[in-house]
């Protein structure tokens, strides 16, 4: 660690208040410049100027100081020395003497005191001070001692010296080396080691407003929990007169101001707890674009504040802002990131898309379905269609209207996919009949519907053998779409499993004329289905079944299940499906999982310390109690929750119109119940009869 440096480097004064070097580099050029003339090559980074030479309008807090609230000037920003006179400025014109600080709760002046001449030097009779390097225990007897048993440590014959900061160091230091990287106040280095807390404490924030930096974004500065008994402790003493001073708060939502005045030297002063972005305090609004970009739900969010008692503005203010600035830069940002992948889609060849639909509720009277369709090479979304049930003739035409609108968003793209795959809706299959891509259908949708009807088979007395068959049935269905290249062949194997599961594996039809594995002994003769007994004679007829072997027929190899249903699973965070949502909020909803799951869509396996893949073991309900291992991903990162803050702020919130428009260009229907007549109010509350007592209320 270097020695600390006591002097100033153009006078030698050591009682001046000394300023190291700042970290600008154009400022530090300038410094060099004052003290060599011409910068050396090699100097000392602990180098210091004391404060003789620097003018008096280069302090902030000359008037403090001179009335004795502070012992120390502070250096504005950008402040460069230019006197070379060691005649002290008005402001430090007497930096010998010992400056005495009155407390804030004092209106006595202090009782004089009188140095008595002594041999000794000052040294001997200042306390010892512990190193933070230092872990042995030094024995010294402390000259005074404060009322709340604290020692006094730079002016020991001043009793109103307030007491030493040395907790609030050790406080900082450990919140430094728990979060390393310092998001908030940043990493400092010293020039050497702070012995003396108060003088340490001081340094630190001087060497931090020296440095020139430019002001951080209002939605990215730091902010804290204040309580208010704290904060009025600020206001209550006037800093002039250090007397009583009349305090008047005002609050909107978070947002606090603070109006003091003082009625004996009428100094009065205005504080904001938030800046304030034309008439919309900015915590407000970043609340409102917290809650909403994180798919949280604002009642939630607010018995959380009651419960700590912070104060938080209404629901019609949460919607205003989602209506103004939210929810267009949703739309901005969606439309933008997808304009990106359409476009990188439009230059590609061999496009295998994969769509689904989610309807919002359970049943058959949903109101809204969310049409999905991915690229299944990088499982990503590249669209999202929300269909309203009162725009359609029903339910069931719901998964077609969000097909043909995605198909119409591809083809004003100039997308062209090579396939599409779906699950086998009738009406899907009906409109995708005349198209110019392949389309497959999914497998996972067809060996939920087959393994659904197994398994009910399997629970029939006379039929339980077919349960050590399910799991072979299922993995042959998978074998079968993806080692086939045509429909007769995938319609071949599939058949293959009727003669497989009486132990004969050569097969009569030439596509597929036996079994691939190789030939085993089998332990268990007694899995082995016979053909005519109840158990094959149900199987062949579920497997065997016109529709199944259609289905089979054109079975796609590029499974797409995993990964859309893995984003209707996310899609039940932002939206779960148990809350009624507006059309304009379901569909940004929509947007921001779409943004969430393309974001994270590639994480890859996490790894152990010695670099190995990392796994869990799982018990799935499926697998009726036995376990399997699944592979555990890295976190998951949410750089798309900032990027829409900074949207809000810095583009829709300077000018909203634009992205406004851009919204109300969404073309929807009207609410059910606004094409209804509405009756009087007083009238229906009138005719209400309870059906416990059948009177009325």
């Amino acid at each position: 660690m270097a020695e600390r440096i006591r002097a100033c480097v153009i006078c030698g004064s050591k009682t001046s208040t000394l300023y190291t070097l700042p970290r600008n580099e154009d400022l530090k050029k300038k410094w060099l410049e004052f003290i060599f003339g011409i910068p050396p090559a090699k100097y000392s980074p602990a180098i210091a100027v004391c404060s003789d030479h620097f003018n008096h309008s280069d302090f902030s807090n000359v008037g403090a100081y001179s009335s004795g609230f502070c012992s120390r000037l502070v250096l504005k920003p950008g402040s460069v020395p230019s006197r070379r006179s060691t005649t002290s400025t008005q402001a430090a014109s007497a930096p010998e003497q010992h400056v005495r600080i009155q407390h804030v709760a004092c209106q006595t002046d202090p009782p004089k005191s009188t140095s008595v001449g002594t041999q000794l030097s000052m040294k001997t009779l200042k306390p010892h001070f512990r190193s933070t390097g230092t872990q042995a225990s030094v024995l010294c007897s402390d000259v005074c001692v404060s009322t709340e048993s604290r020692v006094i440590k730079r002016f020991p014959f001043d009793p109103y010296k307030r007491p030493c900061k040395r907790p609030r160091l050790e406080m900082e230091l450990e919140e430094e080396e728990n979060n390393p990287e310092g998001s908030s106040t940043g990493e400092i280095e010293g020039p050497h080691d702070p012995t003396d807390p108060v003088e340490s404490v001081t340094v630190l924030t001087e060497s931090a407003d020296s440095t020139t930096k430019s002001p951080a974004p209002v939605q990215r500065t730091p902010t804290y929990i204040v309580y208010e008994n704290c904060l009025m402790e600020l206001f209550q003493v006037c800093p002039v007169c250090t007397r009583e001073s009349d305090v008047r708060v005002r609050r909107l939502g978070t947002f606090l101001t603070v109006q003091q005045h003082c009625r004996h030297c009428q100094y009065s002063r205005r504080w904001n707890s938030q800046p304030i972005l034309g008439s919309t305090p900015a915590g407000n609004l970043q609340l409102s674009a917290a809650v909403y970009v994180n798919g949280a739900s604002f009642f939630s969010i607010e018995k959380i504040f009651k419960t700590m008692n912070l104060k938080m503005f209404h629901h019609d203010t949460f919607r205003r802002h989602a209506r103004m600035y939210i929810e267009p830069a949703i739309v901005h940002k969606w439309r933008t990131a997808q304009g990106g992948m359409l476009a990188e889609l439009c230059q590609q060849q061999n496009v295998i898309l994969g769509g689904d639909m989610r309807t919002d509720s359970p049943g058959q009277n949903a109101r809204f379905g969310s049409y999905t369709m991915m690229d299944l090479r990088r499982n990503t979304v590249i669209d999202v269609q929300l269909v309203e049930s009162s725009e359609i003739a029903g339910n069931d035409h719901m998964e077609q209207e969000g097909l043909e609108r995605s198909l119409t968003v591809l083809k004003d793209h100039d997308v062209k996919p090579d396939c599409v795959v779906t699950d086998s809706h009738p009406k899907t299959q009906e409109f995708l009949s005349e198209a110019t891509f392949t389309h497959y259908f999914d497998v996972g949708h067809i060996e939920k519907g087959l393994s659904k009807k197994l398994r009910k088979i399997s629970q029939r007395k006379d039929c339980r053998k077919l349960k050590k068959w399910l799991r072979s049935i299922k993995n042959h269905l998978y074998w079968t779409a993806v080692s086939s290249t045509s429909g007769p062949e995938r319609v071949a194997k599939w058949k293959s499993i009727l003669n497989h599961i009486q132990d004969i594996h050569v097969h009569d039809d030439p596509l597929f004329p036996r079994c691939p594995h190789p030939h085993r002994t089998s332990r268990d003769t007694n899995k082995w289905l016979r053909a005519g007994t109840p158990a094959f004679c149900k199987l062949k007829k579920v497997l065997t079944n016109e529709r199944v072997l259609r289905d089979v027929w054109r079975l796609s190899p590029h499974p797409h299940t995993p990964s859309l249903e893995a984003f209707h699973t996310l899609t039940t965070r932002f939206a779960p499906k148990s809350v009624a949502l507006p059309f304009l909020g379901m569909l940004c909803r929509l947007y921001m999982a779409a943004l969430h799951f393309n974001e994270n869509a590639g994480r890859p396996q996490a790894t152990t310390a010695a670099g190995e893949p990392l796994f869990r073991v799982a018990f799935p309900k499926s697998k009726k109690g036995e376990c399997t291992a699944k592979p555990v991903k890295v976190e998951p990162t949410y750089r798309y929750v900032g990027e829409l803050v900074d949207v809000v702020f810095d583009k829709v919130f300077q000018d909203p119109t634009p992205y406004v428009e851009e919204v109300l260009k969404i073309s929807r229907n009207p609410d059910l119940s606004a094409r209804l007549d509405k009756p009087d109010e007083l009238e229906v509350i009138s005719s209400y009869v309870s059906r416990i007592n059948r009177g009325r209320t």
